[in-house]
This record gives C-alpha cells, sequence and structure tokens, in this order.
C-alpha cells in the first residue's frame, strides 16, 4: 500500500521522477496480485532471506521469484543470497545490499570481490557512516551508496485523495458480480476523486499508451478486472476512502458530464464526446488538488487535444470548455456568443445543464 499511494500520490512533480522505489516486502506478499499494480520501471523488490529454513525452502520460492523477474521486477537480495543455500538465487539478484552496521571490514572485501566474480548484479553499500567505509567500498567498485555519512533521510509527503467509501465499495460489488464496463465506466465517471485515482493508478501500473489515455472506459480496458479488483481491495482493506464527496469533486462531474452531454447532442463521435468529459472534468481539478493545471495534464497523461483544451482553451474542445465556464457563471452574453458559435440551442443547454446537475448529484 505505501508503494501504490507514493506512486499514484496528486503531486506537482513525479515522486520519484527518473529515481527508483526499493519496497520491503514478505515473501508472502511477493505472491499477492497487488504487484500487478505497480509499474515494474519503477519499483525494485526487496526480497528477505529465509533464515535458518533457507535450504529446505530456497527451491519452493524460486518459481515466484523467477515469475516476478518474467514480469519485469528487479529483484535485490541481502548479502546473505551470496551463501551457498541460495544458489538458485543468485542469478536473479539486480541487487545486492551490503549492509556495513553487521559486516566487518575484511567481510565486505571478500563479499565484494566475490559478488563481482559471481553475478552481475549491482552492488549497494548501505549504512556508510564513515569516510574509510566510503573510501574502501569505492576501492572495490562499488558505485551505489546510502548511509548517514551521505545524507540523511528525507520526509516525503505524498497528496492523496480518497474516493467515497460507498462507491468503493459498490465498485468492488461490480467487479465481483461480472458488472459490464458500462456500468463500471457510469460509476466512476460520478466521482471524480474516483477517476482521477484510476487515471493514476494507470500511469502507476505501467499502461499509459503513447497517444495518452482517450477515456474512462480505455483505462477501464487497458487495466482489466484483475487489476480493478487489486485496486478496490486496497482501498477496501486499508480503509484509505472518505465518507462525503468534496463540493469541488461534485463541481469537475457536473462540467465534464455537461461538456459530454453537448457533444452528444451534435452528433459527433463518440471518441469526441468521451474527450470532452475529460476535458471538463480535469479543467475543474485544480481546486480539488490545489496545484496547477498543467501539472495535473501532466500527471494523468492526456492526449494532445485533452491537453490544448484545458491549457489553452483551443480546438472544438476548448470551444465547448468555454460554453460549460459561461454556463456555469451565468454570463449571459458570453453564453450565447459561445452557444451560437457552437450551433448549440437554448433547449440542449437546459437539457445538459439540468442532466449534469442531476448526475453530479447522485455522486
Amino acid at each position: 500500500m505505501l508503494a501504490l499511494t507514493a506512486l499514484s500520490h496528486a503531486g506537482v512533480d513525479e515522486l520519484l521522477g527518473d529515481r527508483l522505489i526499493f519496497v520491503n516486502c514478505t515473501h508472502e506478499s511477493l505472491v499477492e496480485g497487488h504487484l500487478s499494480l505497480l509499474n515494474p520501471d519503477k519499483v525494485i523488490l526487496e526480497v528477505p532471506p529465509l533464515g535458518h529454513t533457507a535450504a529446505e525452502e530456497v527451491r519452493t520460492r524460486l518459481p515466484t521469484l523467477q515469475t516476478l523477474r518474467q514480469r519485469g521486477f528487479r529483484l535485490a537480495f541481502s548479502h546473505t543470497v551470496l551463501e551457498s543455500a541460495y544458489a538458485a538465487w543468485l542469478p536473479l539478484a539486480d541487487f545486492i545490499k551490503l549492509d556495513l552496521s553487521v559486516l566487518p571490514a575484511d567481510q565486505v572485501t571478500v563479499l565484494a570481490k566475490y559478488a563481482a566474480r559471481q553475478t552481475r548484479a549491482q552492488l549497494i553499500a548501505e549504512k556508510i557512516e564513515t569516510a574509510a567505509q566510503l573510501e574502501l567500498l569505492s576501492s572495490l567498485g562499488v558505485k551505489l551508496f546510502q548511509g548517514y555519512w551521505l545524507s540523511r533521510p528525507q520526509l516525503v509527503e505524498a497528496r492523496l485523495l480518497f474516493p467515497t467509501a460507498a462507491n468503493v465499495a459498490h465498485l468492488m460489488q461490480l467487479l465481483r458480480g461480472q458488472g459490464s464496463t458500462q456500468e463500471i465506466e457510469a460509476l466512476i465517471k460520478r466521482d471524480a476523486v474516483l477517476s482521477f485515482n484510476l487515471l493514476r493508478l494507470a500511469v502507476t501500473s505501467g499502461v499509459t499508451p503513447d497517444e495518452g489515455f482517450q477515456s474512462i472506459e480505455h483505462v477501464i480496458r487497458l487495466l482489466g478486472n484483475h487489476r480493478l479488483s487489486c485496486w478496490a481491495g486496497l482501498l477496501q482493506n486499508f480503509r484509505v476512502t472518505s465518507e462525503t464527496t468534496p463540493p469541488a469533486a461534485r463541481n469537475a462531474v457536473r462540467y465534464g458530464r455537461f461538456m459530454e452531454l453537448i457533444a452528444k447532442t451534435q452528433q459527433l463521435p463518440p471518441s469526441v464526446s468521451d474527450h470532452a468529459f475529460l476535458v471538463g472534468a480535469i479543467s475543474q481539478l485544480q481546486e480539488l488538488l490545489d496545484i496547477p493545471l498543467d501539472a495535473i495534464v501532466d500527471l494523468l497523461h492526456m492526449p494532445q487535444s485533452v491537453r490544448d483544451a484545458v491549457l489553452q482553451q483551443t480546438g472544438y474542445l476548448g470551444a465547448l470548455l468555454a460554453l460549460a465556464q459561461a454556463s456555469e457563471l451565468g454570463e449571459i452574453a458570453d453564453l450565447q456568443q459561445s452557444a451560437s458559435g457552437l450551433r448549440v440551442s437554448q433547449k440542449q443547454l437546459n437539457e445538459a445543464r439540468t442532466q449534469a446537475e442531476d448526475w453530479a448529484e447522485i455522486a
């Protein structure tokens, strides 16, 4: 859950950027389905030693580790993986950690040289607390270090948004009952926080297409039932949910639905109304997240047409957003001008506004 929330945060900058996150695991957690929610390119799984039962369990645990490597995860081990009992695991090691708080200098030298000969793993010297330790490990060819001598731990706060407990429970019910993609989409689109979390989850899971996400339905299909079920289960089990929907979230849903309905009345391709919903909802997330719109769009990996509409109000989608804003503010002159430019009738405006308000109230 730590890894998931850290990678799914709503910060101005990517929490990791081009860095990696090392996650301490248990052997039980390595076989759980929630690992499918993480992007293997960003996450290193730290595999603990087995203790006194190593000789018996190494072969038993081997298939799990091999599967994780096949899925693209890199694995880190402590220096104990260099012991003969772990010979079957050694070829799977991408990183080996040398703990300077428990290893004397002569043993560190032996292990570093042995690892260099027997593995392709990168060595990490951790808990470096003196200049002498740093100099010794550097002379042995080690290039990755961690410890108080170099820097103190820094607290990184991840800003998180929690969907309502009722909507998460409803989502889980649909997933367990084999609800249709359309039912799942309708639920998620009624909750702007759930929509935002879903989009961030897709980025976290590494399923982002080059052209960006085209719709909420597109994201649902990319993630699949298994990932969605794991995600909903984590939200429920760890109780990272809210009891109420923030007003700003309802506002985002109302904008998105209004623009989607107007696009549909003009009999445009479904992709246009899908993009219209994204533009409307995302354009209102600034108040909810308290970060700039351009940062929000970057976090969600939107298509270029959506980016341009949200940030510059260009193209058809930009004009549709201007119409939604004029309708929301009650600016009659601007509303009439925008509606005229898009050839939207007063009746279409009224119906879309009413339906969008009803949609947002259901959330």
